[in-house]
């Protein structure tokens, strides 16, 4: 069975390296419209982080916060 695996993961390699080394050039065209619209995925994508960063903020910030302050008691709690 080690060996079928073996044979077709070779035959797989190599069918993988033919096909790259025998590509043709591409005759394609982008247009300018295209470029616009991956500029504004770029910004939606960042605005999408920042605002999940904005909601999330507090428990940010507790996950850093709460290992320092887990020793420290207030006057309310020895009571």
């Amino acid at each position: 069975m080690r060996r079928h695996r073996k044979c077709l993961a070779h035959s797989a390699t190599f069918a993988l390296l033919l096909s790259i080394a025998s590509t043709h050039a591409a005759h394609a065209y982008v247009d300018p419209g295209t470029g616009s619209y991956v500029i504004q995925i770029i910004i939606a994508a960042l605005a999408g982080i920042a605002f999940a960063v904005k909601i999330y903020w507090g428990r940010i910030k507790g996950l850093f916060s709460r290992s320092s302050s887990e020793g420290q008691g207030t006057a309310s709690d020895e009571r």
